[in-house]
């Protein structure tokens, strides 16, 4: 089922797509995740746990760029979904993006994935 784009003034700046997949609910931000597109991403990510679909797999493919905020929005959900019983799967980051999770860290505590196909059949 997909329920579209999620969009406001900075609809240009990023785009989520969300539709569920067997047990999962994919996720695909494009564009820009940062302090002034996050909740953009939070809002179905939030929506998702609480219909309980508690596996998310992002699918990071068309994401172009990711700065602590929205490293901040996928950490969160990570915990929420930790917490009911899922997890945070991330797929197909591009080099720039998967920088900032080594840099910080964060890749240890994701489960990261070279393909959405690859997260989807994990």
């Amino acid at each position: 089922m997909d329920r579209g784009t999620v969009g406001s003034a900075n609809r240009g700046r990023l785009q989520v797509e969300v539709r569920t997949e067997g047990h999962s609910e994919v996720v695909k931000p494009a564009g820009e995740l940062d302090h002034h597109t996050a909740d953009l991403l939070r809002a179905p990510l939030e929506e998702a746990l609480a219909q309980g679909r508690a596996r998310l797999v992002i699918d990071c493919s068309q994401l172009e760029f990711c700065d602590s905020t929205g490293l901040n929005v996928l950490l969160g959900a990570r915990l929420k979904a930790e917490a009911a019983g899922g997890g945070v799967h991330l797929a197909g980051m591009l080099p720039v993006v998967a920088r900032v999770f080594e840099i910080t860290g964060a890749e240890a505590v994701f489960t990261l994935h070279d393909s959405l196909e690859e997260a989807l059949s994990d």
